[in-house]
This record gives C-alpha cells, structure tokens and sequence, in this order.
C-alpha cells in the first residue's frame, strides 16, 4: 500500500502553545480565546474531535502500513519510461489467432504464476502483476517470477490499489481478459490482520474495477472468490445456488462482499464478471500456509503437525483440487468469459455474469490426507490432535462442479494421492536443507 501524503496527514500533529510567563497575561489570553462560557464549549468540543480524527487517521496509517507487511514504497516502483513500456508489450504480445491479452493479478502467486505460463504457452500475450508481499516467503514469489521470467512473462511489482500502475497499464496494452488472482488468503490469518483483507480484497478489487469500467475497449474479468463463501452451509455438496449469507471468517466475508461488487459493476458499466469459487487448490509450487505444505515441511523434520477434529469429533474433509485441474477451470472461464458491454465506463447493453465452483468432487478427511504424506515421505508424523476453534475453518467443503461441468467443460482429472505425490517429487527436488533450514530457492 503506498503511503499517505505527509502534508495530508503530517507525523505530528498541530499544537496550540500556551505561555507560561504570567498568571496575568494567560488570563488576557484565555479571555480573549474563550469570551463566554459557550465559546469556551465549542471549543472543547472542537478539539476532541480533531484528538479523536486524529488518533483515528494514525491508527489507519498505522495499520495500513501492516496491510503488506512490507508495502513498496511509491517513489520505489518504477513505472513508464521506453524501456518499461517494451517489456510490457512484448510480454503481452498475442502469438496465435485470436489470442489473448490478459493481465494476470498475482502472477507471482501459486494459481497465478500456473495460469500465466498457461496462457502463455497456448500463445496469448501475458501481463503479470504481483506486490510481493511477505505473508509467506517472498522468496518462493520471486522463484515463481524467475520461472515467468524464462518464459518471457514480464511481472511488474507493485500493488493493485496504486492508481497510477492501473493507469499506466492499460494505457499501454489494451487487454481483452483481466485474470484477477490477487488477495489476501488465509482464513485463520484474518484474525490476526483483519485490515489485509479489506485493502487487498475489498478495496483492491474496486480499484481493479474502477480501471476496467473506464478502459476502452473494457475487458472481460475473471477473478478468485473462494468455497469459503459457503460458510455455514451445511448442504452438501455446495451448489452456486446455495446460502452464502453465513460467513465464518473475514476471509469469507471479503469473498462475498466481492461477489456482490462485482455483480455491481456487470449491472452498472456492462463489466462481464465470472467469479471461480475454487476449493482447496493444492500442488507444486504451492503455498506454504496451507495445511499440506506445512505438514510436509513438518513431517520431514521430525516436528509435531497439529491435526484439528470437529467438536463432535468428527474429521474434517477438504475437497482438494489439484493445481492443474483449477488452471483447466481458469483458461476455460478466460475463453468463455464472453465480451463487456460499456465502453468509457457507460454500459450499452447486457452483460455476462456467472459464478462457478471448481472442485474436485471427492472430499477427502484431513488424516486421510496426512497419511497418504507419510507414504510418499517414507516417514511418520508425530500428530497432535486437538478439537477446531472458532477460528473460520469449516468442517467440511464439497464441490458440485455441474454447472462448470455443463458451461466451461471443467473435467477435475487428478484424485489426492497422485496430486500429492507430484507435489512431494517437486517439493524435495526445490528444496535442499541445510540443518532443517532450506536454502536453495
């Protein structure tokens, strides 16, 4: 998130200064200042609103500078110039008949770097964009844009709420698809730093849509929502007609809330939106936070994996979807997607708007999972089983893929065990330790 203006919200606020010289002339002073006894109210009144505009406005700066753990400063990304402005467009140069020109959001990310090589692959021309925060470790997001890099991906580093980069962009390349992947996960971190995912769910998706409204010719934007937006729903499996009204996390929340934006903007400007609910997308080059990856780092370091059970003791099943499967269900809602209707943010005419899940259709419990782990790392995990808290996790999550089955042709062809042992083959030939510490990157 780049930082306030200093002359709009200065580091120390104004002070009224009092001399301390004379009983006599503060007492002139103070009569001067405060005439009567209502004058002497207003003011009062006045200056605890500006103490609590003011201890409200730090507390937001403060906060939103933990927003990105480490947000790039703006006067550190380097936008324009001949140089940048031919990296852009080669990179989003369309190599086949009726190629795409996509700009992929999170495109150092886990699903966002899989679809950017996708994409570029087939021959549509691929502009990536990534902040690069540190919620996990960066260095695994500059592998990932390492990896883009051979692949003639050009990532620029900088943060969807920057205004200028959007700008810029856009004026340079006119894309036909927007690929909006990124977001703050995480859905026990919400409780930790509940602001992350309003900037970069909330607020960040607004500004990606404000640009998308306004560009000429406006393109088709495909974005992350997530199952998590099935919350409390206890139906399965999870239909796209279900509940969602019950959130059980801020994470949730934020997906939800970007639903009904994005519906918004198809209904306003003429956007077409189609929002992809995956389901516990899992494999090579995937995040650390997630509970597979981690057990695998765990489980090799002879370390304790906590393991949670519902509070009736029942396990919890995840609909794991392997990576390949999701970036299939992405490049198929990217060709489908259909076109936006507005053009200089004014709609002409209907629009598409569609919401899928993509999952894998076969629940899996979470020991089940961690046994098929210590079969492919020929070791046993020492296990701590503890019941869930009210942390947003649900109990379970089923996909019904009918709809994405029937309209994108989405086929999930990788079951768990085989995902898994791709991911444990990439894991131990990208990572090399050193005393349990891993150092090659």
């Amino acid at each position: 998130m780049p930082p306030l203006e200093e002359d709009i919200f200065p580091s120390t606020p104004g002070k009224i200064k009092i001399e301390r010289t004379h009983h006599y002339t503060m007492n002139r002073s103070f009569h001067r200042c405060f005439t009567s006894t209502t004058t002497m109210f207003l003011w009062a009144l006045l200056l605890i609103a500006l103490t609590a505009s003011y201890l409200s406005i730090q507390s937001f700066v403060d906060s939103g500078t933990r927003f990105l753990h480490h947000p790039i400063p703006r006067d550190h990304v380097i936008i324009g110039g001949p140089h940048w402005e031919k990296k852009i467009r080669a990179s989003a140069q369309v190599h086949r008949v009726h190629g795409l020109s996509v700009l992929v959001t999170g495109a150092a990310g886990f699903v966002g770097s899989h679809v950017a090589l996708a994409l570029k692959k087939r021959g549509d021309g691929v502009v990536g964009l990534d902040n690069f925060n540190d919620y996990y470790d960066p260095s695994l997001k500059h592998a990932r844009r390492t990896l883009l890099d051979k692949h003639n991906i050009f990532v620029v580093e900088g943060d969807i709420n920057d205004k200028r980069i959007l700008v810029k962009l856009f004026d340079v390349v006119p894309f036909t698809q927007v690929m909006h992947l990124a977001a703050q996960a995480g859905v026990r971190y919400a409780i930790e730093n509940p602001h992350s995912y309003v900037h970069s769910n909330i607020a960040g998706l607004v500004k990606l849509l404000e640009q998308c409204k306004s560009a000429d010719p406006q393109p088709a934007v495909v974005w992350a929502s997530s199952s998590s937006v099935y919350g409390l729903n206890d139906k399965a499996p999870f239909s796209e007609s279900d509940r969602t009204d019950r959130p059980a996390s801020l994470y949730a929340a934020t997906k939800k809330a970007g639903e009904a934006i994005t519906h918004s903007y198809n209904h306003i400007y003429g956007l077409s939106i189609t929002g992809l609910r995956f389901f516990t997308v899992y494999g090579p080059w995937g995040r650390p936070d997630m509970a597979y990856f981690s057990f695998t780092q765990n489980i090799r370091k002879g370390k304790r994996i906590t393991i949670y059970r519902g509070k009736n003791g029942v396990d919890l099943a995840r609909d794991f979807t392997y990576i390949d499967d999701i970036v299939k269900g992405c490049v198929a809602a990217l060709d489908t997607s259909g076109k936006s209707t507005g053009s200089g943010g004014k709609k002409k005419g209907a629009a598409p708007y569609r919401i899928y899940n993509l999952g894998n259709t076969q629940p899996v419990t979470v020991p089940t999972m961690v046994s098929i782990l210590e079969k492919y790392l020929k070791k046993k995990a020492k296990k701590h089983v503890v019941t869930m808290l009210g942390n947003g996790d649900v109990p379970f999550t089923h996909a019904n893929i009918s709809l994405a089955r029937r309209e994108l042709g989405y086929n999930p062809t990788t079951d768990l065990p085989t995902g898994l042992r791709k991911f444990v083959k990439w894991y131990e030939s990208y990572y090399v330790e050193d005393h349990g510490k891993p150092v090659k990157y």
